[in-house]
């Protein structure tokens, strides 16, 4: 069996920058198993798998592997997958529809920037938690939690500047991963995203986080458009829009590599 596969910088306007995602393009589904064994081979944070929808042009099933689990939502991948299907497989398209355990999520085409219409996740506020100082070696400024953890700090230096210990991020449970975030010096806001537990220590760029991040700062901010940078190694830009139930996510993305898997 052959299936065509890509990988994606998304979130970036040049090749190894923002998160690397693959995206494989099937048939029909695979077993589960043979779909985790995949996303293991490819050991990026994501790999989608892309499947037609019967009867339409412009919608697919998508899903979503870390090297170790099924999500329910990835914000890059599908980036990754949406600059897929108008690149290489209906360039006619202006937009792209895809059938997730997340609900259905719509992805925009205008030039080169992607916008994608996501559900927003509003974080909760919590108490303290005890190790959560040294894990990340400062104490953090307050606490919230949505699917995921929402630590927020005084300032971007501290963002860049943070070096956690994975080990004492792993009794973080009940929660995807972890957002340090602070208010931007350029931009609006600044983050980094870290999910030891389902084996991606660092993400490059995590799109389904500002689900989160978008929410927390348009009301932090007094405003509904946003404009963040992802503070890892490779970096990414985002551009968000606070819509109440939903958020817009946007960015950019870049073909690295293309070719096929063989089973």
């Amino acid at each position: 069996m052959k299936i065509p596969f890509f990988q994606v910088d998304a979130f970036s306007r040049k090749v190894f920058g923002g998160n690397p995602a693959a995206v494989c393009l099937l048939s029909s589904w695979l077993a589960d198993e043979t779909l985790q064994a995949i996303a293991a081979e490819n050991n990026l944070s994501e790999t989608a798998f892309l499947v037609p929808r019967a009867n339409s042009n412009n919608s697919y099933e998508l899903r979503w592997f870390t090297p170790l689990v099924e999500v329910d939502l990835c914000g890059h991948a599908t980036l990754a997958s949406a600059f897929v299907v108008f690149s290489f497989l209906a360039s006619d398209l202006s937009s792209v529809y895809f059938a997730t355990k997340s609900g259905g999520l719509t992805v925009i085409k205008k030039g080169e920037l992607l916008s994608m219409d996501f559900p927003a996740s509003e974080p909760e506020p919590v108490k303290s938690i005890s190790y959560l100082p040294q894990a990340l070696g400062v104490e953090p400024q307050e606490i919230l939690k949505s699917r995921d953890l929402l630590v927020v700090f005084p300032d971007e230096a501290t963002i860049r500047y943070l070096k956690p210990d994975f080990e004492e991020l792993r009794k973080v449970k009940d929660v995807l991963g972890i957002i340090v975030t602070a208010k931007g010096d350029n931009v609006d806001f600044v983050s980094r995203f870290f999910a030891p537990n389902v084996g991606v220590p660092e993400d490059p760029v995590t799109g389904s986080a500002h689900c989160t991040l978008i929410p927390y700062w348009a009301k932090k901010l007094a405003k509904k458009r946003l404009h963040a940078w992802q503070l890892s190694k490779r970096g990414g830009e985002l551009f968000g829009e606070y819509l109440g139930e939903r958020v817009k996510i946007s960015g950019n993305a870049v073909l690295y590599a293309r070719g096929e898997l063989y089973l």
